[in-house]
């Protein structure tokens, strides 16, 4: 099912308010907890931000090619070899740094940036990823889907409660991720898990 322009548009503002939702909420002392492998919630937080951040960087270059023309070959993209997580551990600490001495403040105003930046772009608007040139409305589902999942991660972190406006985002992001893991080898074994047959293998991420 293919999401409306409108639609998509309303999943990445939802998901961008439940991000600044769950980080208003720490609080000092839990900066420096545990966030995600070897992220604190500082870093999980700068992190995430990115996928805020990125969407004024990437949509200054428009693409002279389009490479991805659907989120789906942007999120299968992401599992290629020439990804280096070491790299991306280090951006997300460095990111969590550079929010400053209050972070949360910062983290607002780069969702509002972005909000007001998504809502004035046209959908054929086109950008430049480091991985190859989309049209904003193939590349925003897949900041939805970041923003989703690491404010999700951060709920798991902090022990809080997930914000309710995240429903229609953990919606899109799912239906996202089903797509990406119906293309994997292990598609079967994801089916049987989630008609609860069988646990995922160990490891197992369509990212």
């Amino acid at each position: 099912m293919t999401a409306s322009s409108a639609e998509v548009r309303q999943s990445f503002s939802a998901a961008a308010a439940g991000f600044v939702s769950v980080v208003s909420a720490i609080d000092g002392s839990a900066w420096d907890l545990a966030g995600l492998g070897v992220w604190t919630v500082r870093d999980l937080v700068g992190h995430a931000s990115r996928a805020l951040a990125v969407l004024e960087v990437y949509l200054a270059e428009p693409a002279a090619e389009i490479r991805f023309r659907s989120p789906l070959e942007y999120l299968l993209g992401l599992k290629h070899p020439s990804v280096d997580h070491r790299l991306v551990a280090e951006r997300g600490r460095a990111a969590g740094q550079a929010l400053g001495a209050s972070p949360a403040g910062a983290v607002r105003a780069l969702a509002e940036r972005a909000t007001t930046l998504v809502t004035t772009t046209p959908d054929e608007a086109t950008l430049t990823t480091p991985f190859g040139g989309a049209t904003l409305l193939a590349y925003l589902p897949t900041r939805t889907f970041e923003l989703t999942v690491h404010t999700l991660d951060l709920v798991d972190a902090l022990g809080v409660e997930a914000p309710r406006g995240l429903d229609g985002p953990v919606a899109a992001s799912l239906e996202l991720a089903a797509a990406a893991a119906g293309r994997g080898a292990a598609r079967a074994d994801v089916l049987l898990a989630l008609a609860g047959r069988r646990g995922l293998p160990p490891g197992f991420s369509v990212v």
